[in-house]
């Protein structure tokens, strides 16, 4: 058994590495620990579906990006524990500058995030100098800096559709929204081209033939996937829709093509019904986010400990970004 780092040497170990390194005593019901942390540090612990299982069960608020945005705002909590990914953890520190805000892995990135470079996006907005700029909140805070309007994939087409039709727009980052965004309101808008590693994995092909073997059970599909794999889908939305139609559903079996974090939900909303993960075009059998996954309980728990690692931001990005956010929750009253 290693003997407990001590500050200031564990905050240059977390700086080394993004996360608390320490042996855990085995006979430790982390469950039990983190919930008396949490009373300890007056902590909120928001998670995303695509977090584990275990770290889903021991959360206060599970959601999609909408849902942990409007949590982060409202929170009353000293501290907030964001078990989701770096983009989501510095929208709570932007709409929270006085509280805490701790990730249990600051190596949690994000493939989509990573796919626009803040310089790259700086000078392709200069081209379209007449463009708003609406952005998916799954981007970095140098890129909301740069946005005139974010959106989430549960309230994206709800803005656009607020948006005056003489009004040009790019939609960044991610092409595959942005087409059925297009594709569902009918604007012609300029996209930036990233997109996220897990949905534009599926594989329309083998979904087919999947839903051959399965041909009573509805499709429902994240926007993120690829135009291929939406039109098969029966239903597409955020997290919380696909949630929601599975549990509004009189069907018995369901085909989700999103990453796999939410079938532990859903399986827990509708014990009696089947899940059946679309399946990607290579030779694994999962659709987990490899950036998602590297948020474990056992670090969660290091993370409460010692209340590290802190997100730390600087001013005036914090500022800047925060304006298209409020644009965003002003613009999403009364959308779930």
């Amino acid at each position: 058994m290693t003997e407990t780092l001590t500050l200031p040497t564990l905050d240059l170990e977390v700086a080394r590495v993004g996360f608390v390194q320490e042996d855990i005593d085995p006979t430790l019901d982390l469950f039990d620990e983190i919930d008396r942390l949490k009373r300890e540090r007056n902590a909120v612990l928001l998670a995303h579906y695509y977090q584990e299982g275990d770290i889903q069960d021991v959360a206060d608020y599970i959601g999609d990006s909408l849902g942990l945005a409007r949590e982060a705002e409202r929170t009353d909590a000293d501290v907030i524990v964001f078990a989701g990914v770096h983009f989501m953890a510095e929208t709570a520190k932007i709409l929270n500058p006085g509280k805490t805000v701790l990730l249990p892995d600051l190596n949690a990135g994000c493939s989509l995030a990573d796919s626009c470079p803040p310089d790259e996006f700086a000078a392709f907005r200069a081209e379209h100098p007449d463009h708003l700029v609406v952005s998916y909140i799954n981007c970095s805070a140098a890129i909301k800096a740069q946005t005139d309007i974010i959106c989430t994939s549960s309230n994206a087409e709800h803005i656009v559709r607020q948006i005056p039709a003489d009004q040009p727009i790019i939609f960044a980052p991610d092409r595959n929204l942005g087409r059925w965004l297009i594709k569902e309101t009918g604007r012609d808008m300029v996209l930036w081209q990233g997109a996220c590693i897990v949905h534009e994995i599926f594989s329309a092909q083998k979904l087919a033939r999947l839903k051959g073997r399965y041909p009573s059970a509805p499709v429902l599909a994240h926007p993120e996937c690829e135009e291929a794999v939406l039109r098969l889908a029966d239903h597409v939305g955020s997290t919380s829709s696909i949630r929601r139609f599975a549990a509004e559903s009189e069907a018995d079996t369901f085909i989700v093509a999103t990453e796999s974090g939410i079938l532990h939900q859903m399986q827990k909303d509708n014990p009696g019904k089947t899940f059946v993960a679309a399946p990607p075009d290579n030779g694994c059998a999962c659709n987990d986010c490899p950036h998602m996954k590297l948020n474990t309980i056992e670090k969660l728990y290091l993370c409460l400990k010692h209340q590290q690692p802190v997100l730390e931001m600087d001013e005036a990005l914090r500022l800047a970004a925060l304006k298209p956010i409020q644009r965003m929750l002003e613009m999403s009253e009364g959308v779930s």
